[in-house]
């Protein structure tokens, strides 16, 4: 490949490097996951519910980086399961709310111990670990400007 489409090649990309270690991360989550009948959006959006209780989803969405087209329908399905209830806000009817169950709550428990299972998959020393949250927030932080 000639000089001019060097930046056409794989190996030539930070996007892909990203990309599959997110994959391949998330992979090791989902035996934990599955007896938890959650997927990996499901868990994350459990970690801020069992943190903050009630949430608009304008916040949510804020806070894992996702849209409202990708969250209705994993809030839908957590609705269904019964983890989460959505309502609307009774001071501004325009928004959208959502509230962790006493369903919800009680997963929490069952999956206190899957962060420190998925981490011994993730080969890196302490101070690598904090470097790279480091470096991967600055990213998210520069993208969202």
């Amino acid at each position: 490949m000639s000089k001019e489409y060097e930046g056409l090649k794989l190996e030539n990309q930070l996007c892909f490097p990203l990309y599959a270690a997110s994959r391949e991360v998330i992979k090791q989550y989902r035996p934990y996951l599955d007896k938890l009948d959650i997927t990996y959006t499901q868990y994350i959006a459990m970690m801020v519910f069992w943190a903050e209780k009630k949430i608009s989803v304008k916040e949510l969405g804020k806070k894992l980086f996702l849209d409202s087209g990708t969250l209705t329908p994993v809030l839908k399905s957590m609705e269904a399961k019964g983890l989460v209830k959505r309502y609307r806000s009774t001071e501004d009817e325009r928004v959208l709310m959502v509230e962790i169950t006493e369903k919800g709550e009680e997963l929490k428990e069952q999956a206190k111990d899957i962060p420190q299972k998925v981490a011994g998959c993730v080969k890196l020393d302490s101070e690598e670990a904090v470097q790279l949250y480091s470096l991967l927030y600055k990213v998210l932080g520069m993208l969202k400007k």
